[in-house]
């Protein structure tokens, strides 16, 4: 059954029709005309995909639009990006003591001491899924809770890419913040210690966003979710992130239609939006729903950013058996898939471990720092660094790992809340 599935999906030109279509609708950051363009386009594909009724969950959010930015210091100005829910900074900008804290690793922080109060911080950004990632959020939490009063990230590659990316929720206690490029960087280390003046404006409002869900009943009441998210940035078309995610879900949705009535358990393809806004829309989700939906929910595997580069990982987050699982699911598909246990809240999948449920993410490009992967949340992340060969060993290991979660005998059992914090960290 297996390979007939991807023979199926590697035949096909559809996954490439899908993919080209996704990116067609522009960055898909949430709020935009981009965005409902994209879930509307979604919409309709997600209902030919698997034959059912799409059903739209509405998502009330604290919206935010953003509006220009820059950064000057010593008579430059310099481009930057407000990153998301910035608040804006007074009539003028935000003036303050630039502290250049290089990687901005909790050591850095701890190194710098009292200097961090009151300044505009300055860290860099980095390869996202790597051993040892420090995520921007958590150097932006670092910046707050030392008491910095503005928030700098540099890109970290060439080629003039102002960086963008989510901090705070934009309440209070937040702190302007921004990114800007790898050049612009390098210009304002040079200030360090010295006055330098950041503007953000943008205005937050109240908001409905959307997920998207359809549902393929198996012979029993439990179900597989498949998910992706499907907003993005206003810096390229988030190809990458998650352009390559939302054409595997349709495509292997598509080539399953009509086998999953006759496994186990039920496939449910879930499109979340306001991911790249702290992980909002599925944790919206699973907020809501009652302890016997939830308990109905046998695994998650979450495809986010899968295709771009060479090679396939799987994030576990440490969940108790589902290494294992995909080890025994993959076996078959032609293609070898790494294991990462570390927690890593980087994409929707988090949400269901927080909740108890085995879930994973797919992702492509893990360890590879000169792979495209170094340029995404930037200008950088178009379809043109994603080969067709890997979107088909996406889609094929995708199958895999759905194949065996719907008809397996057995599944990794959920959690109880205590070990699911565990495992998050806590």
């Amino acid at each position: 059954m297996l390979q007939t599935l991807v023979d199926r999906i590697g035949a096909s030109s559809r996954l490439g029709e899908l993919f080209a279509g996704i990116c067609d609708t522009g960055g898909r950051f949430a709020g935009t005309e981009s965005e409902v363009l994209a879930r509307e386009w979604l919409a309709a594909r997600l209902a030919e995909a698997t034959g059912r009724t799409v059903v739209r969950e509405a998502i009330p959010s604290r919206g935010w639009t953003r509006g220009p930015s820059r950064v000057r210091a010593g008579g430059r100005e310099l481009p930057a990006h407000a990153l998301v829910r910035s608040p804006a900074t007074p009539a003028g900008g935000l003036t303050a003591t630039l502290v250049d804290l290089g990687r901005g690793a909790p050591e850095d922080f701890a190194r710098a001491g009292e200097a961090v109060r009151g300044a505009i911080v300055m860290v860099r950004h980095e390869l996202m899924f790597a051993t040892g990632h420090i995520h921007r959020r958590r150097k932006y939490e670092m910046a707050r809770a030392a008491g910095a009063a503005g928030f700098l990230i540099a890109f970290h590659e060439p080629g003039d890419l102002v960086v963008t990316g989510s901090s705070g929720d934009g309440g209070p206690g937040h702190i302007p913040a921004a990114g800007i490029s790898r050049e612009s960087g390098a210009a304002l280390a040079g200030a360090h210690g010295t006055p330098v003046t950041l503007e953000t404006s943008g205005v937050l409002h109240d908001a409905i966003a959307e997920n998207l869900f359809a549902t393929i009943p198996g012979k029993g009441p439990e179900v597989v979710v498949l998910s992706a998210h499907l907003d993005g940035h206003d810096l390229g078309e988030s190809a990458i992130d998650n352009g390559t995610g939302l054409a595997c879900a349709l495509a292997v949705a598509e080539a399953m239609r009509e086998i999953v009535p006759g496994l186990r358990r039920g496939l449910q393809v879930a499109f979340f939006t306001i991911e790249e806004w702290a992980l909002m829309g599925s944790r919206e989700h699973l907020r809501r729903l009652d302890p016997a939906a939830r308990a109905r929910i046998a695994f998650d595997v979450n495809l986010d950013s899968v295709a771009g580069a060479d090679g396939l990982t799987a994030l576990t987050s440490g969940f108790p058996g589902v290494a294992e699982f995909v080890r025994a699911a993959t076996a078959g598909c032609g293609h070898e898939v790494g294991l990462h246990a570390p927690f890593m809240g980087n994409s929707d999948h988090a949400n269901y471990v927080r909740a108890g449920i085995p879930a994973l993410r797919l992702v492509a490009g893990f360890d590879q720092p000169r792979s495209p992967f170094r340029l995404l949340l930037t200008a950088g992340d178009t379809r043109d660094k994603v080969a067709r060969h890997q979107l088909r060993a996406a889609a094929a290991v995708t199958a895999a790992l759905l194949l065996a979660a719907c008809d397996g005998e057995r599944l990794p059992p959920h959690v109880d809340a205590a070990t699911a914090a565990a495992l998050a960290g806590g």
